[in-house]
């Protein structure tokens, strides 16, 4: 499979760019991966890169974007930091991403028992981790369904945490870039938030 060029991003709206990515991780589930020349890819973007998604997912060593939704080089931006937060960098990120590059939709991508939305349930405190896991803390206090055991032992309240913070960041994209927002009010790009489950490859979208 070739890599994506300038003329293939162009054909690419939203809804296919969703849809590649839906196609990909039941070829990744299904263990049906596509057959990739890595080197030709290499060589296809040399001169440039026309990825049509940026994916926002956490350092954890098993949800790396490229692998779930079976993409390969120039495919798509992924951005990786615990917890899948975000920050002003990331934030700009997305914009080079959309607005220049000309990527179709940004994910946003949590994962089940993720451990630095269990160290937010858990209120850890330790060097620099406290300041990035204060930022899961808006997700962990906006779950008011559980009054009991607010941590991580309870499995069940660590997943409701870790969807409404995936929710979250996607309004806060919204509410923080006037760009990304504009871009989608107009129909040129998707915002869509998912959850990957570790114990079977599967990724839930929801918009």
């Amino acid at each position: 499979m070739k890599a994506h060029s300038a003329e293939s991003q162009s054909t690419v709206t939203p809804s296919k760019a969703l849809q590649f990515l839906r196609e990909g991780n039941n070829r990744f589930v299904n263990n049906l991966k596509v057959n990739r020349n890595l080197l030709e890819q290499v060589n296809d973007t040399r001169e440039g890169q026309w990825p049509f998604a940026i994916v926002l997912s956490c350092i954890d060593s098993r949800t790396s974007a490229e692998l779930i939704f079976d993409q390969g080089l120039g495919d798509i931006f992924s951005v990786r930091i615990a917890g899948n937060i975000l920050n002003q960098d990331i934030l700009g990120s997305m914009e080079f991403a959309t607005k220049v590059v000309g990527s179709r939709i940004i994910v946003v991508l949590g994962h089940s028992k993720c451990g630095a939305i269990k160290g937010a349930c858990d209120h850890i405190e330790m060097g620099n981790l406290t300041t990035l896991l204060n930022k899961i803390q808006p997700a962990v206090n906006e779950e008011k369904t559980t009054l009991e055991n607010r941590n991580s032992k309870n499995a069940e309240f660590v997943e409701k945490v870790a969807s409404l913070n995936v929710k979250l960041t996607m309004d806060r994209v919204r509410k923080e870039s006037e760009i990304i927002r504009e871009l989608e009010e107009s129909g040129a790009i998707k915002i869509v938030g998912g959850m990957y489950d570790v114990d079977s490859g599967k990724v839930d979208f929801y918009e």
